[in-house]
């Protein structure tokens, strides 16, 4: 009997979908990638919904679906890796996330920019981009918690800093700019997990040429 392979239903404009692919593709964990479009009739298919009744992506079926993520063997780095994604839900990712959607995202969501949200969210960014190098970036490491690796953790709160590519250059660097360690720690991810981390972040660097053009 053939093993059934895996199957990751996702949106590469998603940055936990690229999180998941990269993670993916640099352990060796071989799968089938599902496109599946937020926003669109992809997320009413059957199949999707079986995987993730939420409509959320990613989302992983392995026969009759099995949902994993890898963590440190080690309980200690597990609970710390666990602790910095907890906080980026509620932190970086929440910042970004709300900073666009009162920007560039607001006329494709049929709204008028707020700049006096995206103000507040600017600020809360940059206070993230402090505590990764206050907090998780801990001395002279080159990734997250001290590791000499980067974890899933690495990956998701970089991919997420990657969706800032969409905003317009000088504003990005107005905010990351005055956090030198925050910028090597990226570089030092995208080596790390290259040339998978390139490759997958194609396709939101074409999507956001045409969005530009198009805006």
């Amino acid at each position: 009997m053939a093993t059934e392979k895996l199957k990751i239903y996702g949106d590469r404009r998603s940055q936990p979908t690229r999180a998941t692919f990269i993670f993916c593709k640099v352990n060796g964990i071989e799968f089938e990638e599902v496109e599946t479009k937020l926003f669109s009739a992809d997320i009413e298919n059957p199949e999707f919904q079986a995987a993730n009744p939420l409509k959320k992506v990613p989302a992983i079926a392995h026969g009759d679906f099995t949902l994993f993520e890898r963590y440190p063997n080690d309980l200690r780095k597990r609970a710390k890796v666990q602790c910095v994604l907890d906080w980026h839900h509620t932190s970086l990712r929440l910042a970004s996330t709300r900073y666009m959607i009162n920007t560039v995202l607001a006329p494709a969501l049929g709204k008028a920019p707020n700049l006096e949200a995206a103000a507040e969210y600017g600020q809360m960014l940059m206070k993230s981009f402090s505590t990764i190098e206050s907090l998780w970036l801990q001395g002279d490491s080159k990734f997250l918690l001290g590791n000499d690796e980067p974890s899933l953790a690495d990956l998701a709160l970089v991919c997420e800093i990657m969706q800032l590519q969409i905003i317009p250059k000088e504003e990005r660097n107005k905010m990351i700019g005055p956090f030198k360690k925050v910028q090597q720690w990226v570089e030092n991810v995208k080596e790390a997990t290259n040339p998978h981390f390139d490759e997958v972040h194609q396709f939101l660097l074409d999507s956001i040429t045409d969005f530009q053009q198009t805006a």
